[in-house]
């Protein structure tokens, strides 16, 4: 398989529902979708979304960084997308999303190209599992309106921001516990809003709560406190801000660890290729994964469910990126029916531009 060209277009699109997490509002997204087209003419999708505040990749950096590399992509050859990793590496250091963007577009051909799923080639383990729906930094009565509305539409996992007030973020999860009942797992996410004092209030004023996991309390330079914590707290608590890429998911396997479940995103580490890197590491050291995602179109939460699917360790997906998008810049990817996602059986990624 030869690139013969690589397009790439530029996106501003308005949230539906903008949110809040700690010390930080969202309303929209910009996104960059690429599609490489091989000889023959098959095509392939991948999007970006960076995240400054977690990467240090601005959007202008991603952006640039794509124009540039679409220029030597083109011409060549390639009979499995992961052999082209440590060449958008090199070439793309400092720019995951830009990375990710090509990764999944190289595999999403690949797969057109061979005729099949992505996550058969990869080597499919699971074939549906429920994604979390996030509630964002609310006050009481607008977090229980907001999960009566995920009930209603089916949603069985609920993800709370917190991380600004902890007493706030207790009296939200406590109100939500007595909404939803017991069955209903509860997940908070404190975006790096903690300090360590805060943690352990947390931890102490939730314990009735049952809270199934709590997502990177601290700022990523501060976690290594939590190694300090009992086995059982630890086993919570999920990395996501504190793991980028491979040297990340070396340094939090070594024992004793500060986290019990790791959060891959794409848009973090750069693509398909590098997100099953770290799930090897993790499997191996017997680490749950958490696939989670930014604000992205449905080719990005395609890509990330193709390799959350070929993941013994996969145990939990937070992949509602696209859910609130006002418009998108492709279409299909997955079926999503009553919180379940399940990718689409056709060739690639299973997904089309729109006008296609």
């Amino acid at each position: 398989m030869k690139v013969r060209a690589v397009d790439v277009s530029a996106f501003a699109v308005p949230l539906s529902r903008p949110y809040a997490i700690a010390h930080q509002a969202t309303d929209a997204a910009a996104l960059a979708r690429v599609m490489v087209t091989l000889d023959g003419g098959t095509t392939g999708l991948g999007t970006a979304t960076p995240e400054p505040l977690v990467t240090g990749e601005t959007f202008a950096r991603c952006e640039g960084g794509l124009r540039v590399a679409a220029a030597w992509l083109c011409g060549l050859s390639f009979t499995d997308p992961r052999e082209l990793g440590g060449l958008l590496r090199a070439s793309l250091p400092d720019a995951p999303a830009a990375r990710a963007a090509l990764d999944m577009a190289l595999h999403d051909a690949w797969g057109k190209r061979r005729g099949r799923p992505v996550v058969d080639l990869l080597g499919r383990v699971h074939d549906a599992l429920p994604t979390s729906i996030t509630i964002g930094v609310r006050d009481v009565a607008d977090t229980l309106a907001e999960a009566r509305e995920h009930l209603d539409r089916g949603f069985r996992l609920l993800k709370v921001k917190v991380g600004e007030d902890v007493a706030l973020d207790v009296e939200r999860l406590a109100r939500l516990r007595e909404l939803v009942g017991a069955e209903v797992p509860l997940l908070a996410d404190a975006n790096a809003g903690y300090t360590f004092a805060n943690l352990r209030e947390f931890l102490d004023r939730t314990r009735d709560l049952d809270l199934a996991l709590i997502e990177q309390p601290l700022p990523r330079a501060a976690a290594d406190a939590q190694r300090a914590l009992p086995p059982d707290e630890v086993a919570r608590l999920v990395a996501d801000e504190s793991l980028l890429d491979t040297a990340d998911a070396e340094r939090l396997a070594a024992a004793p660890r500060a986290f019990g479940t790791w959060n891959i995103k794409l848009m973090k580490c750069g693509g398909i290729t590098p997100a099953l890197d770290i799930a090897r590491i993790a499997h191996g050291d017997g680490i749950a994964l958490m696939w989670g995602c930014m604000d992205e179109s449905v080719i990005g939460i395609a890509a990330a469910l193709h390799a959350a699917f070929a993941c013994p360790a996969t145990r939990w997906l937070d992949l509602d990126g696209s859910f609130d998008l006002s418009r998108d810049v492709a279409r299909g990817g997955f079926v999503l029916r009553d919180g379940v996602l399940r990718p689409l059986d056709r060739p690639g990624l299973g997904v089309e531009p729109f006008g296609a």
